[in-house]
Parts: C-alpha cells; structure tokens; sequence
C-alpha cells in the first residue's frame, strides 16, 4: 500500500473538512447557554458531524465540556486528544484574508485553528480513515477526544477525566514533531490594585498569547515617549494604541509584548501608577529575571513570562500573567517570590490556573514505537524527542504525549496572524500518524 499517494487522494476531503471547523469562531465566550460559548459549542457538533460521516460512533457531553468519536472494539482503547477552541483573531485588519476562512495561499491553508489544534486533530482523523479504507483491522479501540476549553482553564479535560474512561495511552497532534517528553510547568495569576488613577490601559485577551496591541488615551507626551522608545503605534481619534507581535507566550521571548511597551511609554511620559510601575520594574523581561532571577534548566531550557491581558477600571487595575517554568524547578518558589515582589506595590495575586510539567521516559517501547514512525517516514533519524513549554493534554493523562502535528523544519503561527499549515508539510504529518497507528493500533 501507498501510503502517501492514498493521503494525497483523500486530501481534498480533509482540507473541505478543516475548511467547515475554520468556519467557525470558536473563541471563548463565558456566560452564555453554552459552558464556553455557542461558536465553540458548534465547533463541536460540527466535528463529531464530520466524525460521523467518516464512520466513527460519536458521544456529547450532555453538559457541552467535551466530545468524541471512537471506532473499533475491545477492552483496551487509544487515544488521541485534540481541542476544537481557538485564540481570538487578533487584530483582524493585520491578516491577509479572513481568519475564519480557510484560504489556499502559496501552499498553505490559512485560518484560526489550522495549525492549533483543529487542522492536526482533524489530519490525524483522516490518517486512520485511509487505513481503514484500505481494509485494515483495529486491534483495540481508538477514541478522538474533543476539548473545548484548551485555550483557556482545560475545564473540559477535567470533566472528561472525572466522568469519562481514560485511554490506556495515547498521543496529543498539538505541538511539534518528532515528539515531546517533558513539557514545562505552566501557572497563569491575576494581579489587582485598587490605586486612585484615572490612567487608561486595555490591552491583550488570550493569556497564553503575547499581545500584539494596547490601547491608552492619547496624549502628545505619551506619544513622544513611545517615539523616543522607538515602538509603533497608531492614533484613531481619542485612541493611541501600541503595536506589537503576538506569538505563543511558550515562546514569548520571540514576541513583541504591546502592553510592556506602552506601560513603559506611559510610565516614562509620567502618567502611571503602581501597576504600571510594577509592569515595568518587574514584568517587562520576558524570561522572568526581575521577579525570579535566572531560571533554567538543562531538560526544559529557560522560564518565559507573559503578560497576557490588562484591563484598567475606575480605581481598579488588572493584569493576567503566563509563566512557563522549567520542569525541576519547585512551583513554590514561582508563587512566592511573584506575591512578595507584588505585595511591595500593594497588588494583590490570585492564582488562576496552574498545570504541574510532565516528564516522560523516552526509552519505553511506546516512545519508540512513534519515534519509529517519525523516522521512517521522514528519513529524519537526527532529530531527538524534545522538550516543550507549551501546554498540550499530554498533562491531563497518564501514557499520553505531544506528537506533531508541526516538522522540525516547519513554520511555527499558532496564535498568531496569518496562522497557518504547510500543504505539503500536513500530508507528511497524516503519512507519519498513519504509520503509528500501523506500528500500535493495526493488527
């Protein structure tokens, strides 16, 4: 059997597909019917729509957290843990097309999701679906479980773990190939003053994302301060806002923070307050050294700090924070040093969510096993498991890895403008989990 020449057959149905889940904004919405929003909510009907129609049998959680589609029988079950939740656009006028469109450009499909998460679950779909169409037999059942909550608090990995049977391992298409066996600790905190200001400061959403804009009232000096800083900003009427570059707060230290750069324009032209100052003084290195010192390690590489989100009110200032810490570092030593350099500026810290590291033995036969696909497939026997600080579902179960969807060599968008796949890049990443299901789940 061809393998790649039957993924390039069946590639067109894939892309329609990826095209009716990018269709939909699933972005966080609190507080409506749905636990997360109705376009989330639909993103999910729709892939276990699409589930359906490739034969697969398909479960709703009754109260909306999760969803997913199995195929085969037997006692033991594969799993494969994707999320159907997105990051917000963004700046919409900063893309090239609609981000809710999936568009086919110079061999890439560009869209919100593409890359994270909905294209690689979806492309690990039809790996299986092309097996199967050949006549292949399942030795055990394989479960696609849907997150819709990935993005945000994972409030819907916790509700399937409490109710839901658990796979006996599995593998997560939501980071990087060839695969990731240590991800580092993540805990995110909201910080609160209640200083009498009247400084205007909104920026950011996502806090896992670094912010690619920050708005404030104009004001000539602040305007001149951000000149003499060299940062970009636009005016829009009583409107100035900053301009910076979102990426992935793993990798914030590659993004340019927009709320650090216009606290910084604000606090130089001498309109600030503690929160601005505390940004600033403390926040504004995005490896955390102002507050934590160096933090490293030789497993997980350096901590990355974000300031994700910041919401100025009459008297009440707010800031939502990312940390990535490395793997042997105690998180207790993150949350104490954090609230006693934020308690010298009278701000108050909550925790908001908090996702212990996981490190995984890369010498087990299940390690190898998808290491083999990787390498027979690819030709690639140089690159070795890797360490990550993203944040994937491999923390929510035991035996459960990052495993693609992205090669080595390819472009890294998520959470960024004009997020998008390569083409050519998606079809060996289908070609690659097909393998491993041959090597695991084929009898």
């Amino acid at each position: 059997m061809d393998l790649r020449k039957k993924i390039d057959d069946i590639f067109a149905d894939y892309q329609r597909d990826l095209g009716r889940l990018v269709s939909i904004p699933s972005v966080l919405e609190e507080g409506g019917d749905a636990p997360f929003g109705a376009n989330i909510q639909r993103a999910l009907e729709e892939v276990l729509k699409i589930s359906e129609e490739l034969g697969f049998r398909t479960f709703i959680d009754p109260n909306g957290y999760y969803g997913y589609a199995e195929i085969g029988d037997g006692p033991e079950m594969f799993g494969v843990l994707g999320h159907m939740d997105v990051v917000p656009a963004g700046d919409v006028k900063a893309w090239d097309s609609n981000p809710f469109e999936l568009v086919e450009k110079d061999g890439f499909l560009v869209g919100r999701g593409s890359s994270d998460d909905k294209g690689p679950t979806l492309a690990a779909m039809y790996a299986l679906k092309t097996l199967l169409n050949e006549g292949k037999e399942l030795n055990q059942r394989v479960r696609f479980i849907f997150g819709t909550d990935e993005e945000s608090l994972w409030r819907c990995m916790n509700a399937y773990v409490e109710k839901e049977e658990l796979p006996t391992k599995g593998f997560t298409p939501d980071s990087g190939f060839p695969l990731i066996y240590a991800e580092k600790g993540l805990i995110e905190f909201m910080l609160y003053s209640h200083q009498m200001s009247d400084v205007r400061l909104e920026g950011g959403g996502a806090l896992n994302a670094v912010p690619s804009q920050a708005t404030t009232d104009y004001d000539a000096n602040v305007a001149a301060a951000l000149d003499e800083l060299g940062y970009t900003y636009t005016v829009d009427g009583n409107d100035l806002t900053v301009e910076g570059m979102a990426i992935h707060a793993k990798d914030a230290d590659k993004g340019k923070n927009a709320i650090v750069y216009l606290a910084e324009g604000l606090h130089k032209a001498g309109k600030t307050n503690d929160m601005i100052r505390f940004i600033v003084e403390k926040m504004s290195n995005p490896n955390g050294t102002l507050v934590f010192g160096e933090v490293e390690d030789d497993v997980s590489g350096k901590l990355m700090l974000n300031v994700g989100k910041v919401s100025f009110r009459e008297n009440v200032q707010q800031i939502g924070i990312d940390i990535r810490f490395p793997v042997t570092y105690p998180v207790e030593n993150v949350k104490e040093l954090l609230t006693k350099d934020a308690h010298k500026y009278e701000i108050v810290v909550e925790l908001y969510d908090y996702l212990k590291s996981i490190y995984v033995e890369k010498e087990s036969d299940y390690i190898q096993s998808l290491m083999k696909a990787y390498q027979d497939v690819t030709g690639d026997t140089v690159s070795q498991p890797i360490t990550s600080g993203g944040a994937t579902y491999a923390r929510a179960m035991d035996n459960v890895v990052a495993y693609g969807a992205l090669l080595p060599t390819g472009l890294k968008t998520e959470h960024q403008v004009n997020e998008r796949i390569s083409i050519e890049d998606m079809k060996i990443a289908m070609h690659v989990y097909a393998q491993a299901f041959l090597n695991i789940v084929i009898k």
